[in-house]
C-alpha cells in the first residue's frame, strides 16, 4: 500500500518560493530547503525533483499568483489609461517600499538564473510577454476610447513601459530612492498624454 504524503505539497511549494525569493537560487541550499520546508530531503526529491526543478516550480507558482491580478487590473471596464498609470505607479511604489529588498521574483530570476538556464529564461520571457500583451491591450482600448492619441503605437509603448517597469524593479533592489523612481515614472507617463 502506498504511503500518504505527510506534508502539504502546496504549502511546501509556497515555502520554497518564499525562501528562493528571499535568498536567491545560488544562496539557497538543499539543506536550507529541508530546514525551511520541514520536509525530508527524500520527500522533496520525490515530490518536486531536484533543487532546480523545485525552483522552476516555485517560479511557475509565482506567475500563477501575480499574473492574473495584473491582467484583471489592466482589463477592468471603463477608462483604460488610468489603470495603466496605476500599475506603473504601483511598481514604483512597491520598489521604493521594498525594505527587505526581495524585489520581483521574475526579475530576480532574469538577473540571477536566466542567463545560464534556458528553462528559467523561457519562463521569464513568458511572464514579460504576458505583461506586454496586457499593457498593449489596455493601450489599444485606451486609443479606441479616445484616451490615447491615434498617432501613438500601443505595442511600442507597451514594450517601453515593460522595460521601464522591470528596470524599476532592478533599481528598487539596490536603492530605495523614491525620487529617482518617481521622476522616471513621471517622464514615462508623459508619453501617454
Amino acid at each position: 500500500m502506498a504511503r500518504t504524503k505527510e506534508f502539504d505539497p502546496d504549502a511546501a511549494l509556497r515555502a520554497a518560493l518564499d525562501l528562493f525569493w528571499e535568498r536567491g537560487y545560488e544562496a539557497t541550499s538543499m539543506a536550507d530547503l529541508v530546514e525551511h520546508l520541514g520536509v525530508a530531503r527524500a520527500s522533496i526529491y520525490a515530490t518536486f525533483g531536484n533543487k532546480r526543478d523545485l525552483y522552476l516550480k516555485a517560479l511557475d507558482r509565482y506567475g500563477d499568483l501575480v499574473d492574473p491580478g495584473l491582467l484583471r487590473e489592466l482589463s477592468q471596464p471603463g477608462p483604460a489609461l488610468p489603470a495603466v498609470r496605476a500599475v506603473i505607479e504601483r511598481y514604483a511604489r512597491e520598489a521604493g517600499d521594498d525594505s527587505g529588498r526581495r524585489g520581483c521574483f521574475i526579475v530576480n530570476t532574469a538577473v540571477e538564473v536566466a542567463p545560464h538556464d534556458p528553462q528559467a529564461a523561457r519562463r521569464v520571457a513568458a511572464s514579460w510577454d504576458h505583461l506586454e500583451t496586457a499593457i498593449t491591450s489596455a493601450l489599444i482600448r485606451a486609443q479606441a476610447q479616445g484616451e490615447l492619441a491615434p498617432d501613438k503605437d500601443p505595442r511600442a509603448l507597451a514594450r517601453f513601459l515593460l522595460v521601464l517597469m522591470q528596470g524599476i524593479r532592478v533599481v528598487g533592489k539596490v536603492q530605495a530612492e523614491p525620487r529617482r523612481l518617481r521622476d522616471a515614472v513621471t517622464q514615462a507617463l508623459a508619453l501617454l498624454d
